[in-house]
């Protein structure tokens, strides 16, 4: 037996959550892949400047973003762990422009992968936390052919879904739909151990994470909504709020898992052919399930993101995450001011 004041290893948990219902083999075995890649990854944000991975790839992505070294190092990292274990019909990342198929030498399985291999990577050359995003999704049955069309399921489809964050200390958090739990990374044993279970947001707070320098650009119910929150106790609200900004999502949005607040990235008149800056199937999607199992909400503003019918691998979308009450009552505004 196992003492009930030690931790136990993903590798049991997942096999519980088998036992339970929550999952069956195939996806427990995409997930122990997953996160076994993401120790590579862990490994080498750690070694930084010592393992030569730091500036940037002189390439770019789709959406035409400079990719740092690390970017592309972890995409391949997830690629090569996951494209041989026969549990994957297929990965899609943000940081390749189409879908990779599952090479024909090794056996199709059941489930989409769906990935931000490196979010925040602007962190990474001055030592800030980072992290890796994944989703997972049912592939459809009966197909000959694997196409874009398959990918695009809503959120509400997702079977799991977890962040890595390459912190202090290197964590995974994790949903297959019955709560949210945390994982450290015990180095030593090289193995992901169960540090937190059934994390839950609190439905009130007073801190909020969004990037204030952006406020030029807003529309009429943000400026209202964060106008409120700097007013403190003499303005409507009665309370002072702090501010937050990692500029990596992982970051914030571990950091609100783990005691409240609200992230937002509304869509802004800097570059009106962009309906929002992140990325709906490998940002918004996963993290929006993840809160959600935690009692948190999760809308564009105007709509439950995981209610968004994906029309593009690559398609982008305002996010406003966490907190129950928060996120209301920012919906609220933008749903009385209209679209």
């Amino acid at each position: 037996m196992t003492p009930a004041n030690k931790p136990i290893a993903l590798t049991r948990f997942l096999i519980e959550e088998q036992r339970a219902g929550h999952i069956n083999a195939d996806l427990r075995l995409l997930i122990e892949v997953v996160a076994r890649a993401c120790k590579s990854i862990s490994h080498a944000v750690n070694k930084g400047a010592l393992g030569g991975v730091l500036g940037d790839a002189g390439t770019g992505n789709i959406q035409g973003e400079a990719q740092k070294k690390l970017d592309v190092l972890s995409n391949e990292i997830l690629l090569e762990a996951n494209e041989w274990g026969g549990h994957l019909a297929g990965c899609a990342s943000e940081e390749m422009d189409d879908f990779s198929k599952i090479p024909n030498a090794y056996p199709k399985g059941h489930y989409l992968l769906l990935f931000d291999p490196l979010d925040g990577s602007s962190n990474i050359d001055v030592n800030i936390s980072v992290g890796t995003i994944f989703s997972v999704l049912r592939c459809p049955e009966g197909i000959d052919e694997l196409e874009t069309r398959h990918f695009l399921q809503s959120g509400s489809q997702q079977v799991a879904a977890g962040y890595t964050v390459y912190g202090p200390s290197t964590m995974l958090v994790l949903t297959v739909g019955s709560g949210v739990h945390a994982f450290t990374l015990d180095r030593e044993m090289g193995s992901f151990l169960l540090t937190a279970r059934d994390m839950k947001i609190p439905a009130d707070t007073k801190e909020f994470a969004i990037n204030m320098s952006n406020q030029r650009h807003w529309y009429p119910p943000m400026q209202k909504y964060i106008d409120e929150l700097l007013a403190g106790k003499t303005g409507p609200r009665g309370k002072d709020f702090n501010m937050r900004w990692v500029a990596s999502m992982v970051g914030d949005v571990h950091r609100i898992l783990t005691r409240g607040g609200i992230f937002i990235y509304p869509r802004d008149k800097k570059d009106l052919d962009k309906p929002g800056k992140l990325r709906l199937l490998y940002e918004a999607n996963p993290m929006s399930f993840i809160v959600e199992q935690a009692g948190g909400a999760s809308t564009t503003g105007y709509e439950r993101i995981m209610d968004v019918q994906p029309s593009a691998l690559h398609q982008r979308v305002p996010v406003f995450l966490g907190s129950k009450n928060e996120v209301e009552l920012v919906t609220k505004y933008h749903l009385d001011a209209g679209q």
